[in-house]
């Protein structure tokens, strides 16, 4: 993959992107600012972006959206491949749910 392709699906990954998070902050503001990880002012001005400003914004050469896993213990959590029954899969991924809460709300 060359630059010019990276750089495309930057673009395509921003536009989605930000119409996921426009759409689901419409449909549910609390349940929205908890999955996208944003505070209720960057929520707002999501919202009242229109098609234009959103093309323009994701034609930049950043990405906008990250892995809000950023530790070794929810990354452990959530890929625990093969390691137990079903039940222990489902535990792990709830508790990864809960830390990743909890870093929501200390940020907010």
């Amino acid at each position: 993959m060359n630059a010019d392709q990276i750089l495309t699906e930057i673009r395509e990954a921003n536009l989605s992107y930000l119409m996921l998070a426009q759409s689901l902050i419409r449909a549910d503001k609390e349940q929205a600012l908890y999955r996208l990880g944003v505070s209720e002012e960057s929520a707002a001005l999501i919202t009242l972006l229109t098609p234009a400003q959103m093309m323009k914004i994701a034609s930049g050469n950043t990405l906008l959206c990250r892995f809000r896993m950023d530790d070794d213990l929810v990354w452990g959590l959530l890929t625990n491949h093969g390691k137990g029954a079903a039940a222990n899969e489902t535990t792990a991924r709830l508790h990864a749910s809960i830390l990743m809460a909890g870093r929501h709300q200390e940020a907010a």
